[in-house]
């Protein structure tokens, strides 16, 4: 759920990252407001590499390197774009689901209750939102976030806003994809 909500708010930039690896470390320096120390330690490689890379005599980094790169000046790129869509999200528009699981149910005598796997796509309301970023903000673990998306289904999909099926709880485990966009 962490990953999907760091990718969603990625997908809310308007600009493309930097694509050389020089002008990635320039972003990241200027990030870390200046220290090369704190640029090696948060890609974990030296200072020396991080200054051959600023520099030039160092361009085409190994594909590991090269993805911790892309990762954390994506994770910085754009913040106040992606504070406003997080907001947005949270106020006025909600949140989009999607999602291949385990659903689980624990319901009233007679019907069913063995888990199965469902794709679902749903659109959740901003109060859901607005507690998922609440939730990842405080830092909350994997498995808060995911009940909370466990309860935003289980009130807008399973019982259809209370129209339904009200004594359900839903379980939501063995999760095979999460994708959010907002």
């Amino acid at each position: 759920m962490e990953d999907a909500l760091a990718r969603a708010a990625a997908g809310t930039a308007t600009r493309p990252i930097p694509k050389s690896a020089q002008a990635r470390m320039r972003f990241l320096l200027k990030a870390e407001k200046g220290s090369t120390r704190a640029v090696a330690t948060r890609l974990g490689i030296t200072r020396r590499t991080v200054e051959r890379y600023l520099k030039g005599t160092l361009r085409r980094p190994r594909a590991e390197l090269a993805a911790r790169l892309e990762r954390e000046v994506r994770r910085d790129w754009q913040p106040r774009v992606q504070q406003r869509a997080r907001k947005r999200a949270s106020t006025a528009t909600g949140i989009v689901i999607e999602t291949r699981a385990r659903f689980g149910y624990t319901a009233a005598p007679g019907s069913t209750d063995d888990s199965r796997m469902r794709r679902i796509t749903q659109h959740l309301p901003p109060a859901y939102a607005a507690r998922l970023f609440d939730a990842q903000a405080a830092g909350a673990g994997e498995q808060q976030l995911q009940t909370i998306a466990a309860e935003g289904l289980q009130e807008i999909y399973f019982k259809d806003r209370g129209r339904r099926a009200a004594g359900l709880e839903v379980e939501f485990t063995d999760i095979d994809y999460v994708e959010l966009d907002f």
